[in-house]
């Protein structure tokens, strides 16, 4: 079953990434989930560099509570991060997840601090 569910969003992931690039004047925001974190990325496509990054498992986070408000939290720091390195706008890679639970709110926190998608 883990199997079906792993290609299938490997299917999802790969029709998101043919019509979606990051650029220099907006750069990719790419979340990746596991059981036990959240990661995002900001990520400039067309150079192939991570400008920014941020994780609830990383040593600069200091988010508590459950998953879902980590995730908010996590959201928030990549936005800081992102607007202390010149970015504004970015376009939102949900990476093949449904968008809904952990990532809706990793994308309503990055939203909160300000950055534009």
């Amino acid at each position: 079953m883990a199997g079906k569910k792993l290609s299938r969003r490997d299917r999802i992931k790969k029709g998101i990434r043919k019509r979606l690039t990051g650029s220099e004047e907006r750069p990719r925001l790419s979340v990746y989930r596991s059981n036990k974190g959240i990661y995002a990325q900001v990520i400039n496509d067309v150079t192939g560099t991570t400008i920014v990054s941020a994780s609830s498992l990383s040593k600069d986070f200091s988010g508590t509570g459950n998953k879902s408000e980590q995730s908010v939290a996590v959201g928030k720091l990549v936005a800081e991060k992102a607007i202390a390195a010149g970015v504004k706008e970015v376009v939102f890679d949900r990476n093949g997840y449904l968008y809904h639970g952990r990532i809706k709110s990793l994308a309503e926190g990055a939203r909160e601090a300000g950055l534009v998608f």
